[in-house]
């Protein structure tokens, strides 16, 4: 029975030195400490975008691909094809954008950050940065945190533009399910400038989520390169479980209560 309770222990252990990393690293970011390096997070919000960009937003193309095409299918099914615009705004937007968007940042940002500070870790190459007077906390960290803020808000504004782009060439150009006017007038109508803001919050908590974990299983990395491995496993799938509580918990407290469908009376 001991054994079966010293799991969930260790969990609620680890959960509580992440909070405590966060913590530090948030406070390396806006106390300003961090722009001591700010030529590093530069140099990281460089990596972000050439490393990153293209992929996340191939996915986000496919993805709008994918949410035009089964919305157009699905509302001729119904009954209400000249609807397809609905079923696009509200699964690029509110859905599959968010969720794309983490997905791919847990696999390729954060593992990569894992691998990267947790190497720099077994070779002492952060003991070195301490011994020269340099905070590897604020060094690594929190400059990686600040490239995130600096860049991830507009790569995500730019993935949805690519998701609803496919969904028009899908449902508009492909499937020639309706008219370019009439998807556009269903489209917007179901959709406003608070929903793009909820969803970028949403995008933007499951992102910083990634960044601060990648960070944190790098920087505590021991036992060699298998102890990284052993690291970006812990990560990855840390990550991917926050990304579905995240993308949860935002649905029901941007939508839950009130959906905003122009639908009825």
């Amino acid at each position: 029975m001991s054994g079966w309770l010293a799991v969930p222990r260790d969990w609620i252990a680890s959960l509580g030195d992440i909070a405590k990393f966060a913590g530090r690293d948030f406070r390396e970011v806006f106390g300003l400490r961090v722009f001591r390096f700010f030529g590093e997070a530069l140099r990281q919000a460089g990596i972000l975008i050439l490393g990153s960009t293209l992929v996340i937003w191939s996915l986000a193309f496919i993805l709008g691909l994918q949410c035009g095409i089964e919305g157009a299918y699905f509302n001729r099914s119904v009954g209400a094809p000249a609807y397809a615009g609905l079923f696009s705004a509200w699964c690029d937007l509110r859905e599959i954008m968010p969720y794309a968007f983490g997905y791919m940042m847990s696999a390729k940002v954060g593992t990569g950050l894992v691998a990267e500070i947790g190497a720099m870790r077994i070779t002492d190459e952060i003991d070195a940065l301490e011994v020269m007077g340099i905070s590897s906390m604020t060094f690594l960290c929190a400059t990686r945190l600040l490239a995130a803020f600096m860049v991830l808000p507009f790569m995500y504004l730019a993935g949805i533009g690519a998701g609803f782009f496919a969904s028009y060439l899908a449902v508009v150009q492909q499937i020639g399910e309706v008219s370019s006017g009439g998807f556009f007038l269903i489209f917007w109508m179901f959709q406003n400038p608070p929903d793009l803001l909820y969803s970028l919050i949403k995008g933007m908590s499951m992102a910083i989520v990634i960044v601060v974990v990648g960070t944190y299983y790098g920087y505590t990395a021991s036992g060699g390169p298998v102890g990284v491995g052993t690291a970006t496993a812990k990560s990855m799938v840390l990550n991917v479980v926050m990304v579905h509580l995240i993308g949860m918990l935002g649905t029901q407290i941007f939508w839950g209560a009130n959906p905003r469908a122009p639908i009825g009376g």
